[in-house]
């Protein structure tokens, strides 16, 4: 999908157990979009898998859950985590929204990463990235 690139080893994630409906496909490169706020999540064996990504903290900075011990433990977790959401664009880019229900947990130290299902959370898996506030701009008269 993004063409042939190279990715420093240090920038590959292993998922354990792939990611729902992805479960063969375990590890992943963290692309950062240059000049934005949002990467990609790219598959590293099938070209064509690929998750566009943002820190939910971008556009929600009251964003909170607890992590279970057995994610911590699997994860590896100690000082360092980064949280990532799964993003869908729409149509009209201003109704796209961040999977908060299910984030990306993933540690920067051991390089693993996991879709963490935040059950009785009250979080949804279609939250709008942009308030219903942001009006498009019309040229002028």
């Amino acid at each position: 999908m993004l063409g042939e690139i190279d990715v420093p080893l240090e920038d590959v994630y292993h998922f354990e157990k792939g990611l729902p409906g992805f479960e063969r496909e375990t590890d992943f490169a963290l692309i950062p979009w240059e000049g934005t706020a949002f990467s990609y999540l790219q598959s590293i064996n099938e070209s064509e898998i690929s998750f566009l990504i943002v820190s939910p903290f971008e556009f929600k900075t009251d964003y909170s859950f607890e992590l279970s011990n057995e994610d911590k433990d699997e994860l590896k977790l100690e000082d360092k985590v980064a949280v990532y959401a799964i993003v869908t664009i729409q149509s009209e880019t201003v109704k796209s929204t961040m999977n908060l229900l299910a984030p990306l947990v993933m540690n920067p130290v051991t390089l693993k990463g996991k879709q963490v299902v935040l059950h009785q959370s009250g979080y949804e898996t279609r939250h709008r990235i942009w308030s219903n506030t942001l009006q498009s701009v019309k040229g002028g008269d």
